[in-house]
């Protein structure tokens, strides 16, 4: 019985990994953040994998993040401003940022 319990816990943290990578490529995806955007690699605006890294265990990072997804920014990573993305709601900010945030 606890070895099931176990292995239900397990399946359904791993679908709810899945179910963020889903979502976050999705959203990402559907608000055009891959025209400037790559998971591995530096386009316009830099690779997720490495803002997931410059941002790593730092307090705050997510709504700081959020903020520059919805409001953009510049100086952060060149001299290449990001723009603002009014299409984006603060709730798919959390969701874009919390999907970046865990790329390797």
């Amino acid at each position: 019985m606890k070895r099931s319990l176990l292995i239900c816990a397990l399946l359904s943290a791993t679908a709810s990994g899945y179910a963020l990578a889903d979502a976050g490529l999705d959203l990402a995806k559907a608000k055009n953040c891959l025209a400037c955007h790559s998971v591995q690699n530096k386009v316009v605006g830099p690779a997720y994998k490495d803002v997931a890294a410059k941002f790593a265990g730092q307090k705050g990072a997510e709504d700081m993040l959020v903020q520059k997804v919805l409001k953009g920014s510049t100086g952060t990573w060149g001299a290449i401003p990001m723009p603002a993305n009014p299409q984006v709601s603060d709730a798919e900010a959390h969701t874009l940022v919390k999907w970046i945030l865990s790329q390797k």
